[in-house]
């Protein structure tokens, strides 16, 4: 399976934005892009004027990197957001939210999206008591999420117990961490789900 193997900081770097990619790191004075907000590559900084077509894709690269999702997969993602009744903004936003590795990071089971996505492929997480091991699974309201009881005393999941204590949610989804388990609560509006983001644009990229 294709995937993006170089320095995910590169990517925070062109976008000019944390995509809060590394987990707690973003977090520290260690984030590459705190010391170096500038764009890639050797020349630096350089002025030029930004059109319209410009801002729509840097908007589309961000949302599709925010999630790790490659561009076919991305743009299989916002056919099917077109098709569904609402905005198609909306509607991509929430296929990518209730993706299960965004929900295991969401739920506080992993530091990062990466990290969700590399334990769920290796098989620690059950979808309505079924083993899924496939990271782009998509959860409905009322799927229960929860780490297979004879994988709940490895080390991931002894540091997420820790964690979870402090842990917030979206309102969407909740919690048990004694179980170390969530339910999907219901399908996520657009005020519970990332603000930073503009949808609008990634429609116009693809509707032009």
């Amino acid at each position: 399976m294709a995937r993006y193997t170089e320095s995910v900081c590169r990517l925070c770097r062109r976008e000019g934005a944390k995509l809060f990619l590394k987990g707690s790191r973003c977090y520290s004075k260690k984030c590459a892009f705190e010391r170096r907000p500038t764009p890639p590559g050797q020349h630096g900084v350089r002025r030029r004027k930004v059109g319209d077509y410009g801002l729509q894709l840097r908007e589309k690269q961000k949302v599709r990197r925010t999630y790790s999702v490659l561009e076919r997969q991305f743009r299989n993602y916002f056919d099917a957001a077109d098709a569904r009744p609402g905005m198609t903004g909306e509607n991509l936003l929430r296929l990518l939210e209730l993706r299960l590795d965004n929900a295991v990071y969401r739920m506080g089971f992993a530091p990062s999206r990466a990290a969700a996505r590399q334990l769920v492929n290796h098989g620690h997480f059950a979808v309505n008591g079924r083993p899924t091991n496939v990271s782009s699974y998509q959860l409905k309201a009322g799927d229960r999420v929860e780490v297979r009881e004879s994988h709940r005393e490895r080390e991931p999941f002894k540091v997420a117990k820790e964690t979870l204590r402090s842990h917030q949610a979206p309102e969407w989804l909740s919690i048990d961490a004694a179980k170390l388990s969530g339910s999907v609560l219901d399908q996520p509006r657009r005020d519970q789900m990332p603000l930073d983001l503009n949808e609008q644009l990634v429609v116009e990229y693809y509707s032009r």
